[in-house]
């Protein structure tokens, strides 16, 4: 006997737009790839020049993820959200909205808190010779608060995706609804 995936309890067993699923997996990839190169720069890279031209690097990519991530938000906020795909208990819509709210405010804030902290400490930022962020006046009062921020936002990202990741497996193994279906193009 096999199981049934249970469809959405609004009838819809509708996917997300390809323009929404591409955004999603792209962003993902985007950001979780962020934050690992950024837990190597902090706990791996040896000081030094490399770990410089690393870090530009790093900053040039996260210039153009946000650039991506506003254009993802806005569209999310713009196309609005779907329905769930199933019934849940009050906490879980609770839950699964705070992460989605988490995770929008996250990918926002993450490279803002980056740049500002960037910024306020004298450093300029070439995005791959597309444009350059000009370095604004070393102000530690700025730049120290926004490089804390920018840590700890990255620490509340990383609980926020794996509740997401969590949430959508649960949604797919245990209730066996369509919800990452959705997201896969597959419902």
């Amino acid at each position: 006997m096999t199981a049934q995936i249970v469809t959405s309890h609004t009838g819809a067993r509708d996917n997300y737009d390809g323009i929404s699923r591409v955004n999603h997996w792209l962003t993902a990839f985007a950001m979780i790839a962020m934050l690992c190169f950024g837990f190597y720069l902090a706990w791996i890279a040896e000081p030094g020049p490399q770990k410089g031209a690393i870090v530009q690097i790093r900053k040039a990519c996260g210039v153009l993820v946000f650039l991506f991530v506003l254009w993802r938000v806005g569209y999310r906020l713009a196309q609005g959200f779907k329905p769930d795909a199933a019934p849940m208990p009050p906490w879980q819509e609770i839950a699964a909205r705070t992460v989605h709210w988490v995770l929008i405010a996250g990918r926002v804030l993450m490279p803002v808190s980056g740049m500002l902290g960037s910024y306020f400490s004298g450093r300029s930022t070439n995005v791959f010779g597309l444009f350059t962020i000009p370095s604004g006046p070393e102000v530690k009062l700025i730049s120290g608060p926004a490089h804390e921020l920018h840590a700890i936002i990255a620490w509340v990202l990383v609980i926020a995706i794996a509740a997401h990741v969590a949430g959508a497996l649960k949604h797919h193994l245990i209730d066996r609804d369509t919800t990452l279906l959705r997201m896969l193009g597959r419902a």
